[in-house]
């Protein structure tokens, strides 16, 4: 098992990553969350990960922090939750957000994710209630699918392009991310574009 990973960023173009250890090119999915808070190409970097082993790939999923980590390996013990679908989720809500969607039966906020309808937010909210007590006094909650397309989208060289492509890639459907995308500004990293439409999604 591959359980972090400390490196160099070559490229971020989201929802992917390639970061660089001792000559070797790792190439990891990671949430909105994770890709927002890393430093750009060339910084050096430092991931918790998670390794999906499955017959046709091994696939390989970065978070920035350990209690992202522990909350995805949650959501896939879930019934139903796969990688993919989890990343939606913590894409569209840290730690903190999910966890008080969870214990103020929050259905309406749940069912705003990509992939998350009623019976799978009520599903979510009833499994997931008894997995967070020994998360209470972690730092980082203080501060606050299947499977993955065999290649990642090259980018393109326009932020908005490559949000909305990013958006699809997180499960929403192509209509869906260009009105989640309508009225933002093209200035700014792809990354903190598709959170700002993540966000406004979340609010609406």
């Amino acid at each position: 098992m591959i359980g972090r990973l400390r490196g160099t960023l070559l490229e971020k173009q989201p929802p992917w990553l390639v970061v660089e250890v001792a000559g070797v090119g790792y190439e990891l999915e990671a949430s909105m969350t994770t890709l927002v808070a890393l430093p750009g190409s060339g910084e050096p970097v430092f991931l918790y990960t998670h390794l999906v082993v499955r017959d046709d790939a091994h696939l390989l999923y970065g978070f920035a922090r350990a209690q992202e980590r522990d909350l995805f390996r949650a959501l896939i013990k879930v019934n139903g939750i796969g990688p993919r679908l989890a990343l939606a989720i913590l894409s569209g809500m840290d730690e903190d957000a999910f966890i008080r969607c969870v214990l103020e039966d929050d259905i309406k906020a749940l069912t705003r994710l990509p992939g998350v309808g009623k019976k799978t937010a009520e599903r979510l909210i009833i499994e997931m209630r008894d997995r967070f007590p020994h998360w209470e006094g972690s730092p980082g909650l203080e501060a606050s699918a299947a499977g993955l397309p065999a290649t990642a989208p090259l980018p393109t060289q326009d932020p908005l392009a490559d949000a909305e492509a990013a958006l699809v890639s997180l499960g929403y459907k192509p209509t869906e991310a260009a009105r989640m995308l309508s009225g933002l500004e093209e200035e700014g990293s792809t990354e903190a574009i598709i959170k700002a439409a993540l966000t406004r999604r979340l609010a609406g």
